[in-house]
């Protein structure tokens, strides 16, 4: 049987991840992406990661890169998508890894973090899962798994759509944006690892049903968040503000400016 978080993956991948034998770039990627990407039939794919653990040869028959997320080594537009599964959180500028994966793709990026929902919240505030992820660092032997993999336990960086739309819409102002958003639920896992977590365990076995009658009516409110953001294609998504030029750059249309606003500049002071 499939898990939820799994099932969630593939369903996203195989819906955004279009046309004949793609070009996938994994950020931040490890044995769970290959997997997924592999049960979805993918096979023009990169795995990166700036895990110096990794050998590459692991991730076979898929190609291999060692990068930095926030900082990549890769052109503009060098692959049809870039994803990235729980990864983002880890980095030290999060903002950053997401215009970072916009600008290699040609055709969208798709990200699976975490919703900044009042459900997260309330889950911090009580203890049922985690604010800085210690529990990576843990089980990575204590000298990897935080922040940019470090052995420091990075805050989880939540994000909420608007805070996306504004990230790319400031990053690319030029032209209108396609943005999907997909919710699911999997239980959490804190209370599972922690000594002590049996309590909060049975509390949240018990609160299970509620939790999914709450998300029926609020979708948001769900553990489980995908998003992803298609580029626009040119010039038919410019802003009406802006053209395409002759030489294939975008500038100010004037004509739409005399159009919009008087000749007169006005007086401030």
């Amino acid at each position: 049987m499939i898990d939820t978080r799994k099932k969630f993956y593939m369903d996203n991948a195989t819906r955004f991840f279009t046309g004949s034998n793609p070009s996938i770039l994994v950020c931040g990627g490890g044995p769970f992406d290959k997997d997924v990407l592999v049960s979805c039939g993918f096979k023009n794919v990169t795995i990166s990661n700036l895990d110096n653990r990794l050998r590459g040869d692991e991730f076979a028959p898929y190609a291999w890169a060692y990068e930095n997320a926030e900082s990549m080594s890769f052109a503009d537009n060098a692959f049809d998508y870039v994803v990235i599964h729980a990864a983002i959180h880890h980095a030290s500028s999060p903002h950053r890894v997401l215009t970072e994966m916009y600008r290699v793709a040609r055709k969208g990026v798709m990200a699976i973090e975490s919703r900044d929902s009042f459900t997260m919240k309330m889950f911090e505030k009580f203890g049922f899962t985690q604010v800085f992820e210690h529990a990576a660092v843990y089980y990575n032997d204590f000298k990897y798994g935080g922040v940019n993999n470090t052995h420091i336990p990075n805050y989880v960086y939540r994000w909420t759509e608007r805070e996306i739309e504004k990230t790319i819409k400031s990053y690319a102002p030029y032209a209108k944006h396609r943005f999907d958003y997909s919710y699911a639920t999997a239980f959490p896992v804190s209370a599972q690892v922690e000594r002590g977590g049996r309590v909060k365990y049975w509390i949240l076995k018990f609160a299970q049903p509620l939790f999914w009658l709450l998300t029926i009516v609020f979708k948001r409110q769900q553990n489980l968040f995908a998003f992803f953001v298609g580029k626009p294609s040119l010039p038919a998504d410019l802003y009406p503000w802006l053209k395409l030029t002759e030489a294939g750059t975008i500038a100010f249309d004037e004509a739409w400016g005399h159009r919009k606003y008087k000749n007169e500049k006005p007086s401030f002071e």
